[in-house]
């Protein structure tokens, strides 16, 4: 990096008073975050990915043996606790952004993960449905977290899940979205691309580990989505 910024190493500890069946065994798991807080807003982790990477971790017995997109990466929380909890993740970043491609893939190292057996890094730009889209294969689960923070990129994003739905038509896209403006919805965007979004209750999120949803998310109010394609 020549940015100037200064690496530090923020540490996220997901817990369980119940293992991965629901039988009660405690589990844990660290994942540890390189974050550069002087850069840009993909060196550093959003409140929308702890909460995601929790809503995960709770549904990590479901993650098993999965296929796995993370798009927006950054520094890839969520996808990082999805190879973690037994799926194979491809992790993405924008092509156009070379310094946060090589930030995702610091944070893969850092929690040992090992390429091309649990993940794979990629570049990935919303909107250009490029040669490596088709080259991905199938997915069962697509992620991102706080993807949603600038209404000039939603119909990209957007375009984006809906080609990828197109080819794996039983996938669904969990995304957490931060309310930043009341006149922001993607509502229009989901009817034209025929895509249906459920939202998640959060109310309960991290009780099994003893966390308060608002340690999460503070005075943010964050969404997780569901979305599909429409039937």
């Amino acid at each position: 990096m020549t940015d100037g910024s200064t690496e530090h190493i923020k540490r996220f500890v997901f817990s369980s008073k119940y293992n991965a069946q629901g039988n009660p065994q405690e589990e844990k798991l660290e994942v540890f975050i390189p974050e550069r807080l002087q850069a840009t807003y993909s060196f550093y982790t959003w409140p929308p990915a702890p909460v995601l990477a929790w809503f995960l971790w709770e549904n990590r017995r479901e993650l098993i043996g999965k296929r796995v997109l993370e798009i927006g990466a950054g520094t890839a929380l969520p996808g990082i606790v999805a190879a973690k909890c037994g799926a194979k993740v491809i992790i993405s970043e924008s092509a156009l952004l070379p310094k946060s491609l090589a930030h995702t893939k610091r944070s893969c190292q850092l929690n040992n993960l090992s390429f091309n057996c649990q993940v794979q890094v990629i570049g990935l730009t919303w909107g250009l449905l490029l040669n490596n889209l088709d080259s991905i294969g199938p997915l069962d689960i697509i992620l991102g977290s706080d993807c949603f923070y600038d209404p000039s990129v939603f119909e990209d994003i957007i375009v984006t899940i809906s080609y990828l739905l197109e080819a794996n038509p039983y996938a669904k896209f969990f995304c957490t979205y931060q309310e930043r403006s009341s006149d922001w919805s993607i509502e229009h965007l989901l009817a034209k691309w025929n895509l249906h979004c459920q939202i998640h209750d959060t109310s309960s999120l991290g009780q099994s580990g003893g966390i308060n949803i608002l340690d999460l998310i503070g005075s943010h109010t964050i969404h997780i989505l569901e979305i599909s394609k429409s039937d």
